[in-house]
């Protein structure tokens, strides 16, 4: 059994990493009304990113994240 504070690896010794990141776009919107809210404004990151699989067929992944969110990945290490 793990203790206080130790969590799975997200990668094991036998993972691979098959896809290859080709290009990373990020850019900063802010929503200004919905259906249900005509003063929203509300911040976000959209951001694309092109990646190659090992066949290298390259697709583009797209989402939106809050700013805090998007603060916290630039802080992780690679």
């Amino acid at each position: 059994m793990d203790g206080p504070g130790l969590r799975e690896p997200m990668l094991d010794a036998k993972s691979e990493v098959t896809n290859q990141l080709i290009d990373f776009q990020w850019k900063l919107g802010m929503a200004v009304s919905s259906d249900s809210c005509r003063s929203l404004k509300y911040p976000y990151v959209a951001v694309v990113l092109k990646v190659a699989d090992h066949s290298g067929q390259v697709k583009n992944k797209s989402f939106e994240m809050t700013i805090p969110q998007f603060q916290v990945c630039r802080l992780i290490e690679f």
